[in-house]
Parts: C-alpha cells; sequence; structure tokens
C-alpha cells in the first residue's frame, strides 16, 4: 500500500517559519540551507514542496494576508461590545500592529519588486488588504455606496500601518505615540477623512 501524499499538510505546517525567517533574515539572507535548518528537514524536502526560494518567498508574502485577517476575524467574532467592525479591527491595530514582525516580509519583497512575479505577489497582496478595510469602512459607515471615499481611506490606513511599522522598525515611534497616531489618524479616516 503507498504511503499517503503529504505535500499539502507539509507545506501547510512549514509556511509559517519559512515567513518568519524571511522576515527575520530577508530575501537574499534566507538561504535554502537556513530555511530548511529552521524547517527541521532536509533542503531537498523544500524543492519538493517549492520550485525554489522565490516560490517560497511568493508564499510567504500570501501568508501575510492570510495570517493577518486570520487575527482580524478573531477580532470580528464577538460584535458584543456595540463597535462597528472597523471601530474593533482599528483598536486591535492600535494595540498590536506590528507584534507578529510580518511587515517585514513586505518590506523585503518591495527590494524585490523588481521581479515580475514578486510584484504581482505584492499586488495581489495589497489589493486583498485594500478590498477587506474598504468593505469594513463600508459597513462603518452604515453602507455608503462605493464611491463614499472609502477606498481613499483605505489606502490612507494601509499608509498609517506603513508608517507605524516603520516607525516601530527604527525605533521613531514610542509604543504611546504609535498607538496615539492609529487612534487619531485611524478614527477620522473611518468616519469619511476623504470627502
Amino acid at each position: 500500500m503507498p504511503r499517503p501524499n503529504r505535500t499539502n499538510e507539509q507545506r501547510k505546517e512549514l509556511i509559517p517559519v519559512v515567513a518568519m525567517a524571511f522576515a527575520e533574515l530577508g530575501y537574499r539572507r534566507a538561504t535554502t540551507a537556513e530555511l530548511a535548518r529552521r524547517c527541521g528537514v532536509q533542503e531537498n524536502i523544500l524543492y519538493r514542496l517549492w520550485p525554489n526560494k522565490k516560490g517560497m518567498f511568493i508564499v510567504a508574502i500570501e501568508h501575510i494576508y492570510d495570517r493577518s485577517t486570520g487575527f482580524w476575524e478573531r477580532v470580528l467574532i464577538d460584535p458584543g461590545d456595540g463597535r462597528s467592525a472597523a471601530e474593533r479591527l482599528l483598536e486591535y491595530e492600535a494595540d498590536y500592529e506590528g507584534e507578529h514582525g510580518i511587515a517585514r516580509i513586505v518590506f523585503t519583497g518591495l527590494s524585490e519588486a523588481d521581479d515580475p512575479e514578486v510584484r504581482s505577489a505584492l499586488a495581489r497582496m495589497y489589493s486583498r488588504y485594500l478590498s477587506f478595510i474598504s468593505r469594513r469602512l463600508l459597513e462603518h459607515r452604515s453602507g455608503g455606496d462605493a464611491t463614499d471615499g472609502a477606498e481613499s481611506d483605505a489606502w490612507a490606513i494601509i499608509g498609517i500601518g506603513t508608517i507605524a511599522e516603520i516607525g516601530r522598525e527604527l525605533g521613531l515611534l514610542a509604543d504611546a505615540d504609535r498607538k496615539r497616531l492609529w487612534r487619531q489618524s485611524g478614527a477620522l479616516l473611518m468616519n469619511g477623512a476623504s470627502e
């Protein structure tokens, strides 16, 4: 009897490890030997799961969105406090943004954006974030139509997250200042700053 194919399961198990290695080391310093070491497998196993290091990196980029929205979905499960989904997500990001280290993969990816596949993966990830945030803003604004500036405000919220993460990474924003940036700017954008 042949052994069952565990390829998909093994990928799912290793993706978080691969993503955190890229977040910590960047694309160029994360050798396949180091990725394999951190995953606890031989290099040839990684090459059975992904065609090359770039394939591993693209999966890490995709993992960022899945991981972020996984945290967000848990925040949205219990709406019992009377706040909108957008308000609860803003509060979550003010308190926890950057603690998971996943934004570093985005920064690493931007340095590799000349590669069409990496650029495409980043564009897909940002498009998904934009759609998710825009929907929460529209819901918060009592179901306004798509022309009410929600997309522009969603881009600005993504920008706040980027600025807050850069401030955190470089030690330029104290934790209290980063939280204030999220809460004050986010509240303005949530309620239609672009109008």
